[in-house]
C-alpha cells in the first residue's frame, strides 16, 4: 500500500471511530443542556408565580386593612366626635401607630368642604365639590382612587367612606402615601434587574418602577383583559431594551395591574454555569476522544505498515531468491560454455611455450614475441576463469551455510566485480584493508551481496571524477569485525539519513532505483547478526559501515537455515 493509502485509510477509521464516539456524547451534552434548560426555566416561571401571587395577595391584605378601617372609624364614632379637630387628632394618631402608611385624615361635609383636618397640609379651606373622587364616594358610598397628584402636588391616592345620618352625609377621607406601596413592592426585587410595580386601566404607574419610569408615567406594556384571572407570564423588554419575563395579574380589591418583572439571565446565572461546566465536559471529553482517537489510529496503521513492510521485505528476498535462482542456472551455463574453450586455448597456450621452447631463439626471428602472447594468453585465460569463478561463487547456493569467512580476501573479490565501472567513471578505488583480521563464520554470499549492494550505491553517488575508499578492521575486543565504504558523493540529508533503510525509499530518480537495495542489506545483516550503520553530511559524502560477528547467529545455526532469501 502507498503512503497516501495508508493516510486515507488511517482518516477513515479516525473518522469512523470520531462518529462512534462523538455523536453519542454530543447527544448526551445536548439532552442534558435541553433538561437544565427545561428544568431551569420551569423553575424560574414557577417562582416569578409564586412571587407574583404573594405580592397580590399582601396589596390585597393593604388595601382591605385601610378600607376596613376607615369603615371602622366611619360607623364606630359620631360626626359630633369626628369633626373635633382635637378628637380626631387623637385617633389619628392611634391610626397611624397602627399603620404609617397615613398621611392626613379629614371630615368632609355634603358640600365639600372640611369639617375637620388632620395632617402636615393646610387644607381646612379645601373644597372638593369638584373633584372626581368626591362625586364617586357621594354615589357609592365608598371609593378608592388611582393614584393623583391634588391639592398636596404630590403622588398619592385615597380612601374616602361615606355616612348618612338622616339628612345628614359626611365623609372621611384618609390619604395614603404611596411610599408604602412602593415599599411593599420592593420586596419582591430578587435580583439586580428585577421590576414590581402597578398600573391601572389606563396604563398609567401607580407606583414607582425601577427599569419602566417613575409614578403616574405612562408605561408601553400591553394590559389584559380586566376581567381575565389567574397569572399571565408574557416575554418582554424593560424601558432600556432589556429582555424581561413579566408576570401580570390583577388586583381584587382595586382596579390596578400588578406587573412582576424578572431578568431571566440572573435567575439562570447557574444554568449558565452548569451550561459552561457542561461545554467544557464536553470539550474534554472530545479532547480526550480525539486523542485516544488519533493514537489508536496511528498505532493500528502502524502495525499495518509494519505488516506490509515485512510482508514487501518477504516479496523483495523471495523475488531477488529466484533472481539468484536463475542468475545460478545462467553462471552454471555460462561456466560450462565459456570454461570449455578456455581451458582449450590454455593447452593450445601451453603447447605452443613448449614448442617455443623446443626452438632455438635465435634461429626465430619473434621467438621472444610469441613467448610473450602465449603468457598473455595464459594470463587472460586466467583473468576470464576468475570471472566465472565469482560469478559462480555468488550465486552457486539457494540455500545459505556457514563458512570461516576471510574479511579481505571477500572485499577484494567483490571490489574486483566493480573496478571495470569505477575506471569507465574515473573513480579511484582506495582499499584501507586491515592486517591479521580474524575470520568470521558466516554465509559469504550473502555477505558479498549487502557488499556490492553498497559498492553499487557509492559509484551511482560519486557520479564521475570521485573516490571510494574501503576500510576493514576489528574491534577493540576482537569479538567483530567492519567493513566500511565511504564516497565523495553530495551526501545524504539529515532529515532522510533515518529512512534510508525504509523498503521502496529511494534518494534516485525515478526508474532508476526500487529503494529495495539497502532494505534488503538491512534484513540480510539483521538476520546474520550484524548491523549496518549510515553518517553523512551533506556536501561531505556517506559512509556505509557493515558489522558482523566473528561466530554465527545462534539463532540462526540452532535453525539450520537462514532463509535469506
Amino acid at each position: 500500500m502507498e503512503i497516501g493509502g495508508y493516510t486515507r485509510l488511517r482518516r477513515r477509521l479516525m473518522l469512523a471511530m470520531l462518529a462512534f464516539s462523538l455523536v453519542p456524547l454530543l447527544a448526551l451534552g445536548l439532552f442534558f443542556q435541553k433538561q437544565f434548560t427545561g428544568t431551569y426555566n420551569e423553575k424560574l416561571v414557577s417562582g416569578l408565580e409564586a412571587v407574583t401571587e404573594s405580592k397580590r395577595r399582601a396589596l390585597d391584605t393593604f388595601l382591605e386593612e385601610r378600607v376596613s378601617q376607615i369603615k371602622s372609624l366611619v360607623y364606630t364614632h359620631s360626626f359630633e366626635e369626628l369633626s373635633n379637630p382635637a378628637r380626631l387628632g387623637e385617633i389619628f394618631s392611634v391610626i397611624q401607630a397602627n399603620a404609617r402608611s397615613y398621611v392626613d385624615i379629614g371630615i368632609i361635609l355634603s358640600n365639600g368642604t372640611h369639617a375637620a383636618y388632620v395632617g402636615p397640609y393646610n387644607l381646612e379651606g379645601a373644597n372638593y365639590m369638584d373633584e372626581p373622587w368626591f362625586q364617586e364616594v357621594m354615589l357609592k358610598g365608598q371609593y378608592v382612587s388611582d393614584v393623583f397628584l391634588g391639592f398636596r402636588k404630590y403622588p398619592h391616592f385615597v380612601i374616602a367612606v361615606a355616612r348618612r345620618e338622616g339628612a345628614r352625609t359626611w365623609i372621611v377621607r384618609a390619604t395614603i402615601d404611596s411610599a408604602a406601596i412602593n415599599q411593599l413592592l420592593r420586596r419582591s426585587y430578587s435580583g439586580n434587574n428585577s421590576d414590581a410595580f402597578l398600573l391601572n386601566t389606563e396604563g398609567l404607574l401607580q407606583s414607582d418602577s425601577r427599569n419602566n419610569g417613575e409614578i403616574m408615567s405612562h408605561s408601553a406594556i400591553p394590559l389584559p383583559p380586566r376581567g381575565k384571572r389567574g397569572i399571565l407570564i408574557e416575554p418582554t423588554h424593560s424601558a432600556d431594551g432589556r429582555p424581561m419575563i413579566a408576570a401580570m395579574t390583577w388586583l381584587e380589591r382595586m382596579p390596578w395591574l400588578l406587573v412582576v418583572m424578572e431578568d431571566p439571565r440572573e435567575p439562570l446565572s447557574p444554568l449558565e454555569r452548569t451550561n459552561l461546566l457542561l461545554v467544557l465536559f464536553v470539550m474534554g471529553g472530545v479532547a480526550v476522544i480525539c486523542l485516544g482517537t488519533f493514537l489508536t489510529t496511528r498505532a493500528i496503521v502502524g502495525k499495518l505498515k509494519d505488516s506490509d513492510r515485512k510482508q514487501a521485505m518477504l516479496d523483495a528476498e523471495f523475488l531477488q531468491s529466484s533472481k539468484m535462482a536463475a542468475l545460478g542456472k545462467l553462471a552454471a551455463g555460462v561456466a560450462h560454455e565459456v570454461n570449455n574453450p578456455l581451458m582449450l586455448i590454455r593447452e593450445n597456450a601451453g603447447w605452443i611455450k613448449d614448442l617455443l621452447v623446443e626452438e632455438d631463439p635465435a634461429a626465430m626471428r619473434n621467438h621472444k614475441e610469441l613467448v610473450t602472447a602465449a603468457d598473455k594468453i595464459e594470463m587472460h585465460v586466467d583473468r576470464a576463469k576468475g570471472v566465472t569463478h565469482r560469478m559462480l561463487g555468488l550465486a552457486r547456493r539457494l540455500e545459505p551455510l556457514q563458512d570461516d569467512v576471510c574479511v579481505n580476501l571477500l572485499t577484494e573479490q567483490t571490489i574486483k566485480f566493480l573496478e571495470t565501472e569505477a575506471l569507465h567513471r574515473h573513480i579511484t578505488l582506495v582499499k584501507e584493508l586491515a592486517d591479521d583480521l580474524p575470520p568470521i563464520t558466516t554465509d559469504a554470499t550473502q555477505v558479498q551481496q549487502v557488499l556490492l549492494n553498497i559498492l553499487d550505491n557509492a559509484i551511482d553517488a560519486v557520479g564521475r571524477d570521485g573516490t571510494i575508499t574501503i576500510r576493514t578492521g576489528a574491534a577493540p575486543d576482537r569479538s567483530e569485525v567492519f567493513v566500511s565504504v565511504s564516497d565523495t558523493g553530495e551526501g545524504i540529508p539529515p532529515e532522510l539519513l533515518s529512512r534510508i533503510f525504509d523498503p521502496f525509499y529511494t534518494t534516485k530518480k525515478v526508474g532508476e532505483g526500487t529503494g529495495l537495495g539497502l532494505a534488503i542489506c538491512h534484513s540480510i545483516l539483521e538476520k546474520l547478526g550484524g548491523r549496518i550503520h549510515a553518517a553523512s553530511a551533506p556536501g561531505q559524502g556517506a559512509t556505509f559501515t557493515v558489522t558482523l560477528p566473528l561466530a554465527a547467529n545462534p539463532a540462526l545455526a540452532a535453525d539450520g537455515m537462514l532463509n535469506l532469501r
